[in-house]
């Protein structure tokens, strides 16, 4: 059995295993924050991220002040994140 790793986002950083990551929860908890944070970071250490939300009310859009459609697009400052 593996061991279990502190819930920490150095922890999730360093999975270099982990290839899929879900942030859910009930309206207002900072779904759409923590992932786009997260990506931020990942991004930092990994060759490419991308970040998808099954939210109509397009706050990826918000978060990262651009504008995103159904395709893929760099976030603006980075090579390597997507949404």
């Amino acid at each position: 059995m593996a061991d279990n790793l502190d819930p920490s986002l150095r922890n999730i950083i360093e999975q270099d295993s982990l290839n899929w990551i879900f942030v859910g929860g009930k309206g207002g908890v900072g779904k759409t924050t923590t992932s786009c944070c997260l990506s931020v970071q990942l991004a930092k250490v990994r060759p490419n991220v991308l970040i998808v939300s099954t939210d109509p009310a397009h706050n990826l859009s918000d978060a990262f002040g651009q504008k995103f459609g159904k395709e893929p697009m760099k976030v603006n400052g980075f090579d390597n994140l997507f949404c």
